[in-house]
């Protein structure tokens, strides 16, 4: 019985890691830790955490380093910011209507994503399918 309820947690895990795209190592470690737990309890909390953390920071796609020189980059250049009414966050997919977006300078290196500017915090987006893939805090 245990057998299958750690296979369980361990599926269950692993399907959340793949949708979650957690920011960061510590916000994927503790977004991981509270969803294993609501999903299996203490043994889910260990798991998630693990998980959520490995998560965290392979998306991390600007990183430590270039995330502060890109948030003081958007912000200057005072782009309009679009109201979206639901919650921000990675995975979120913009509407096709009344986004504007914007290329990423060649300094950052990320040629396959755009940047905008939502609820007065900037955004990399994915122009194939304009999905959130970092919010910039």
């Amino acid at each position: 019985m245990a057998g299958k309820v750690r296979l369980v947690v361990a599926a269950a895990m692993v399907a959340w890691a793949a949708a979650a795209q957690a920011q960061g190592l510590e916000r994927g470690a503790q977004e991981g830790a509270n969803r294993g737990e609501m999903i299996a309890g203490p043994l889910g909390a260990v798991v998630g955490g693990a998980v959520g953390a490995a998560v965290g920071t392979a998306n991390g796609i600007l990183g430590i380093d270039r995330r502060e020189r890109f948030r003081i980059y958007a912000t200057g250049e005072r782009r309009p910011s679009f109201a979206y009414p639901g919650t921000l966050k990675v995975g979120t997919v913009l509407p096709e209507d009344g986004v504007v977006y914007y290329d990423v300078p060649p300094e950052f290196a990320l040629p396959s994503y755009n940047y905008t500017v939502v609820n007065d915090h900037p955004v990399l987006v994915d122009p194939r399918t304009r999905r959130v893939v970092e919010v910039i805090d």
